[in-house]
């Protein structure tokens, strides 16, 4: 865009210029690729229901279990049921007992269970009126006997304390493998105003859920549940577990393709590695209180079991034209990865040799040689323009050298510098010409007539050269000694005739009504003195070498003209008083 900012920039348009490579190869890679793109985003969109705008539900569940159980050889009722094992839980959630050991107490006081912290010998390890956390009383000050071997101190608790002992093996309500469960779980999607349940109009009530034969069946066996997480119920139910019942709903409520119904899966939530986990499965305590001769009598009930929670997740979609529009229009770029993927292959088999034409009948460049004309056509290098950036030509080099002068010091001629490839030429430029010279055939037996610039010696020359000098027609710089290393500059990398004894360099550079058709070219009204005339001229043959030997006169402001060439553009344009300023950057 324009530097200069107005209103009617508002009102313009930009794009991009487009570059289009007739080949068949990479034609059919393009199209390869955007029917694989196309194909995935058709299928993406038809199997994921891209097109749909999806809500989370609102889920309530009810849980119901049945089941009787028988347990022998204990003091408590020999038959329990559904009141004694079933707990209700805070969320969605429910426990099953299945193992249990009770202590029957009365308010009074007791030996404190043996520990590290609560074994004595006298009543001086005892202290009146000591709480601690892991004690199950207040100490009263004295050392009792516990047992033949062991003194404790005495607490004031419920007593007998209760002693640490292992779950029973196997497990008291072992039976609890044949309880059933039903789950009732209702699901609500607002935005879509639409409700329903897992509960089936036509439900028969005596089903059994099975994971082929029967999946929309509620009612779950316990021992099924654990089956299906590879789980054996004996073994969790001596000391408990958390398993997890999972309810996904996946709700196509589109009308043409209708579907809403549960899936049901399983899964174990604790750690059942007992020597990875400090306090394995899942217990805790009740009591249940009574009175027996006026004195307040409890049976502590340490219950192990299994805690489900019941985990509802899934989503309800419904087409939508807004959400269609979006997937549609964020895939459209996935088509610019066939742009991406030939431009990679246009660059990565366009190779420096290629390029720079090192090995020009070389078999491995020959895969690349039309890469290297589309990398040509695309790509455009340009480097970040810096005061010290310095561009040379030299007539025995196919490129051209990039110098980044930091230190001023060293001659030009001597700089190391990086190879750029040469710019092709635009032969368009040459309808601004005068019509060529007449073509004259070599002499017979002078085959160099052809190039006479590939003669390995400069032609002799009476005057004496400066030592940075291969073609001999170089001259001394004007300029003072920090900045002549500017000007130290030859046609030549090595010795040979220079350019400015050719035909190209008279037609080129010097011819005046080449110079003036082309000062005329872009100024038909221009009027100039003779002074200035002559001064427009020179700067013109500057920069028609330019032009011509760094391809572009972009390059003006970095571009280095070597001194012989220099010296005979200013003798057949001379300054008045023979003074001239040197270089000079437009940057």
């Amino acid at each position: 865009m324009p530097g200069d900012c107005s209103w009617r920039n508002v009102c313009e348009y930009e794009t991009d210029k487009v570059v289009r490579i007739q080949s068949v190869t990479y034609g059919n890679i393009k199209w390869i690729l955007h029917m694989i793109v196309f194909s995935y985003v058709s299928f993406a969109l038809v199997k994921d229901k891209l097109y749909q705008h999806k809500e989370p539900l609102i889920s309530s569940v009810h849980t119901k279990v049945k089941g009787l159980a028988e347990v022998k050889g204990h003091t408590l009722p020999r038959i329990f049921d559904t009141a004694d094992y079933t707990f209700s839980l805070p969320g969605n959630s429910f426990f099953v007992l299945t193992n249990f050991i009770e202590t029957y107490q009365r308010q009074g006081q007791c030996p404190e269970y043996p520990s590290p912290r609560t074994l004595c010998s006298t009543d001086r390890s005892c202290k009146a009126g000591r709480m601690d956390p892991q004690s199950k009383g207040i100490q009263t000050g004295k050392c009792v006997k516990y047992d033949e071997t062991r003194k404790t101190c005495e607490v004031a608790s419920w007593c007998p304390v209760e002693a640490l002992r292992d779950a029973p093996q196997p497990a008291l309500l072992k039976s609890a493998e044949n309880f059933t469960v039903l789950i009732k779980n209702n699901i609500d999607f607002p935005a879509h105003n639409y409700t329903t349940r897992n509960i089936l109009p036509d439900l028969n009530t005596s089903c059994m859920f099975h994971k082929t034969q029967n999946p929309q069946c509620p009612i779950f066996r316990l021992g099924d549940i654990l089956q299906e997480t590879g789980e054996e119920f004996s073994e969790v139910a001596i000391k408990g577990g958390i398993m997890g019942i999972e309810i996904s709903w996946d709700c196509n409520l589109d009308r043409w393709f209708h579907h809403c119904r549960p899936k049901y899966s399983f899964r174990r939530l604790d750690d059942k590695t007992t020597n990875e986990s400090l306090y394995p499965g899942f217990n805790f305590r009740y009591a249940k209180y009574y009175k027996e001769g006026g004195i307040d009598t409890r049976t502590l009930i340490k219950a192990y079991g299994i805690r489900f929670d019941i985990l509802v997740f899934g989503t309800g979609g419904k087409f939508d034209f807004i959400q269609m529009i979006i997937y549609i229009g964020s895939t459209l770029s996935y088509f610019g990865l066939a742009t991406v993927f030939i431009d990679f292959l246009i660059s990565s088999y366009s190779s420096e040799c290629c390029r720079t034409r090192i090995y020009p009948c070389c078999n491995c460049c020959k895969p690349c040689v039309v890469n290297e004309h589309y990398y040509r056509k695309k790509c455009e290098l340009i480097v970040e323009p810096k005061s010290t950036l310095k561009y040379v030509s030299f007539v025995d080099e196919p490129h051209i050298r990039m110098v980044d002068k930091q230190l001023l010091g060293e001659s030009l001629q001597d700089a190391k510098g990086e190879k750029v490839p040469r710019p092709d030429t635009d032969f368009t430029v040459f309808t601004k010409l005068r019509p060529p010279l007449p073509y004259q055939a070599p002499a017979p037996g002078h085959p160099q007539e052809l190039q006479p610039l590939n003669r390995e010696e400069p032609p002799a020359s009476d005057r004496e050269s400066p030592h940075w000098c291969h073609c001999g027609n170089c001259s001394q710089s004007q300029l003072p000694k920090g900045n002549r290393c500017l000007e130290e500059l030859c046609c030549r990398e090595k010795k040979g005739p220079c350019i400015t004894i050719s035909a190209l360099f008279q037609e080129l550079v010097l011819s005046r009504p080449t110079l003036q058709f082309m000062l005329f070219y872009r100024d038909p009204l221009m009027t100039l003195d003779s002074d200035a005339l002559t001064r427009e001229l020179r700067h013109c043959a500057y920069k028609r070498y330019i032009d011509w030997r760094f391809g572009s006169e972009d390059m003006v402001d970095f571009a280095i003209l070597p001194s012989c060439c220099r010296w005979r553009i200013r003798k057949e344009f001379p300054k008045p008083g023979g003074q001239y300023s040197g270089y000079k950057s437009f940057y």
